[in-house]
Formats: structure tokens, C-alpha cells, sequence
């Protein structure tokens, strides 16, 4: 087991530190929800070379788009055929086997919305020549699981992950699927399009990191949260200057009166003497 462990640390290692061993990496985000909201993907998955997203794909609904000079430059590719079949396939076999992976008590947020799976896929190939390639998987973007393709071990990083890992440490099927798709397609597909990225890539800046796996998004009501925020602090600001104005203002007004009745210790004593003369001359 703890082999297990630090081939993993070894490959977080390789895929966050961005050294010169990991000069081109391929990776694959799928993001599965079971109950999508009216006309958003059940499935959806985007591509990434080196950090650049050049793909975004549904699976449902076999639409791809090609993004950026990346995705135009191998977008007439013959390999697309197949590669969308097997991601298509990929997704398939997550949102299968989410009822059995799925956390008994998972942690939603009130008004997060239904638990969604985020699987990411990356193949990346060293100097030497050698490809590695590993997969992680997370619920509504919280990291749970690692896996190392190369060795086939499995690593909960997040208790989330338990059911998931019993599930797949026993199922030669899908670690079997795992494996292929991540050492064998992924390898492949990375292989052919750095034929077309090779000088594309060594005009830009080699990255320095690699994102994480899951991806949190922002769900609606953090939004609203916000606003909801922000709108209290503008008014709790408002209501505090407003009744300093107003002490401000009681202040002087007293102030005033003081020096319109001129008490004994005004610089002009006769003040009121003069006043009471001048009411009675009228009377």
C-alpha cells in the first residue's frame, strides 16, 4: 500500500509542478449529471492540451466544438471519428455506474442542486519519450479519487471517495476500461495531434501548473447569495453614514442655538439686554 501512495504523490507531483518532464499533456474533464436542467448536457466533456481548451463535447447529443487555433488545427483530423465514440463511451459508463458509487451521505449545500461526477483524464509524455497517464474523480468538485493507470492502483483522497473505491478495486471491467482509455486512446490521440501542435505549442510559454481535476461551479444560488450580500453591506454602509450626518448636523444645530442666546459666557454679554430693549421700544 504504501508503494500505492507515493506512486501517487509521484504523479500529482508530475501533473502540478509543470517541470520539464511533463512537456505536453493531453487531459479530458467529463462532467456527468443525472438530472440536467432543461436543455443543459447530461454529459459533457472538454478537452485540453497543456492547459489550452481546444474541444468542448455533449456527449447526449453528439455536438462537438472545436475551440481556439488548437481545435481548428486538428479539426479535420480522421481520429475524431473514433475519439468522440469512446468519450461518448466514457460517459456512458460514468453515469452507469453512479448509483453505486455515489456517496450514501453526501455533503450538498442547500440549494446546490443534484450531485454530479466529475471524472479528468490525463496522458502526458516525458522527455525520454515514456507516456503516463492517470485519472481522478470528484463529486460536485471535491476531489475523492485517484488512480494510476500505469500501476493500477487506486487512492482515496477525500472520504467521499470510500464507495467508489470498493466499487472499482473489485470490478475488472471498469478498471480494465480505465486503463485502456487512459494508456492506450489518450497515448494515441496525444501522439497524433502533436504532428499538427508541435510548433504551435513551442511559440507559447510552457504552463507551470495543470488545473485540478474538479472544477467547482458556481451554482446559482451562490450568486443570489451574493447579491443578497452585497445589497445588506450597501445599506448597513448607508444607514451608519446617514445617522452620522445626522449627529453632525443635531450637533451644529445646537451649537447654533447656544451662540444665538448668548449664555453669560459670550464675548457679547449685552446681546439679550439689547434684544429686550428693542421688543419693548415696539410694544
Amino acid at each position: 500500500m504504501g508503494g500505492s501512495k507515493t506512486s501517487v504523490v509521484l504523479i500529482s507531483i508530475i501533473l502540478f509542478s509543470g517541470t520539464s518532464s511533463d512537456p505536453h499533456s493531453l487531459s479530458y474533464n467529463f462532467t456527468i449529471d443525472p438530472q440536467p436542467r432543461y436543455d443543459q448536457p447530461w454529459c459533457e466533456v472538454q478537452g485540453e492540451v497543456d492547459q489550452k481548451v481546444f474541444v468542448s463535447y455533449d456527449c447526449g447529443r453528439a455536438q462537438i466544438k472545436y475551440l481556439g487555433p488548437l481545435g481548428e488545427e486538428v479539426k479535420s483530423m480522421s481520429a475524431w471519428e473514433t475519439q468522440t465514440d469512446t468519450l461518448r463511451d466514457t460517459g456512458d459508463l460514468l453515469k452507469g455506474q453512479m448509483p453505486d458509487v455515489t456517496p450514501e451521505k453526501h455533503t450538498d449545500k442547500v440549494g446546490s442542486g443534484p450531485l454530479t461526477l466529475q471524472a479528468r483524464m490525463t496522458c502526458w509524455r516525458e522527455d525520454n519519450g515514456h507516456t503516463n497517464a492517470s485519472w481522478e474523480f470528484g463529486f460536485n468538485g471535491q476531489l475523492c479519487l485517484l488512480f494510476d493507470s500505469e500501476n493500477g492502483h487506486w487512492t482515496m483522497v477525500h472520504p467521499g471517495g470510500r464507495q467508489m473505491r470498493e466499487k472499482w478495486e473489485n470490478d475488472r471491467a471498469v478498471t480494465d476500461f480505465f486503463k485502456k482509455v487512459s494508456m492506450g486512446d489518450c497515448r494515441a490521440w496525444l501522439q497524433a495531434f502533436l504532428v499538427r501542435w508541435e510548433k504551435m505549442l513551442k511559440t507559447s510559454a510552457p504552463p507551470t501548473t495543470v488545473h485540478a481535476t474538479v472544477q467547482p461551479a458556481a451554482p446559482a444560488s451562490n450568486h443570489i447569495t451574493t447579491i443578497v450580500l452585497v445589497v445588506l453591506t450597501v445599506f448597513v454602509i448607508i444607514s451608519i453614514v446617514a445617522w452620522i450626518l445626522y449627529k453632525r448636523r443635531r450637533r451644529c444645530s445646537q451649537e447654533a442655538q447656544q451662540v444665538l442666546c448668548c449664555p453669560e459666557d459670550s464675548v457679547f454679554p449685552w446681546l439679550p439686554l439689547f434684544s429686550c430693549i428693542h421688543f419693548r421700544g415696539k410694544r
